[in-house]
């Protein structure tokens, strides 16, 4: 059995056109470059160019889906606000993973099951 780390991000784009887009990722630039290559979302495709505007990493995929629920119930003014802050306010606070606590001299690592 591999075993891998794993940290899901949400992260936000905005397209060429001043839309924005929140989604979920392990690896962000990976996935930007996938948008930008139009095999990602279908709603990127001929709206580059695409910019990431907000990424914040959460953890879990569980809790990064949940945050990127959260900023997608957002009216757009309210997402604009969000990204003026620079930062997550309170609106993703109480989804933050604590940072591992060392254990036994050595740190917890977020593993998940990979196909080898």
């Amino acid at each position: 059995m591999t075993v891998c780390k794993s940290r899901w991000s949400v992260y936000m784009l905005r397209c060429g056109d001043g839309s924005l887009y929140t989604g979920i990722a392990t690896d962000v630039k990976r996935r930007l470059e996938k948008h930008r290559a139009d095999a990602g979302a279908k709603y990127l495709r001929g709206r580059g160019p695409l910019e990431v505007v907000f990424q914040s990493e959460m953890g879990s995929r569980s809790l990064a889906t949940r945050a990127e629920a959260r900023i997608k119930k957002l009216s757009r003014a309210a997402k604009e606000e969000f990204l003026a802050a620079r930062g997550p306010l309170d609106l993703l606070a109480d989804l933050r993973v604590p940072e591992p606590v060392r254990q036994g001299g050595s740190a917890q690592v977020w593993k998940k099951r990979c196909r080898p």
